[in-house]
């Protein structure tokens, strides 16, 4: 189980953090060209659904409690 502290840190990466970073990436690597901007920017938003899926549960656990 997860702290509060821990799930608010995860929460704002997962709402705030990883899709600014995969926007900023794209819009980076279309403005210098820079290869694999697409993959990168896809990776990121990837591993944010997994977190999001990830504290969707465990919210959901706590809930429960």
């Amino acid at each position: 189980m997860m702290s509060d502290k821990l799930y608010d840190i995860l929460k704002w990466i997962a709402m705030f953090f990883l899709p600014a970073l995969a926007i900023l990436t794209k819009s980076i690597c279309l403005i210098w060209d820079i290869p694999y901007g697409e993959e990168i920017s896809a990776t990121i938003v990837a591993v944010n659904a997994f977190l999001g899926a990830i504290l969707g549960i465990s919210n959901s656990i706590y809930k429960k409690k």
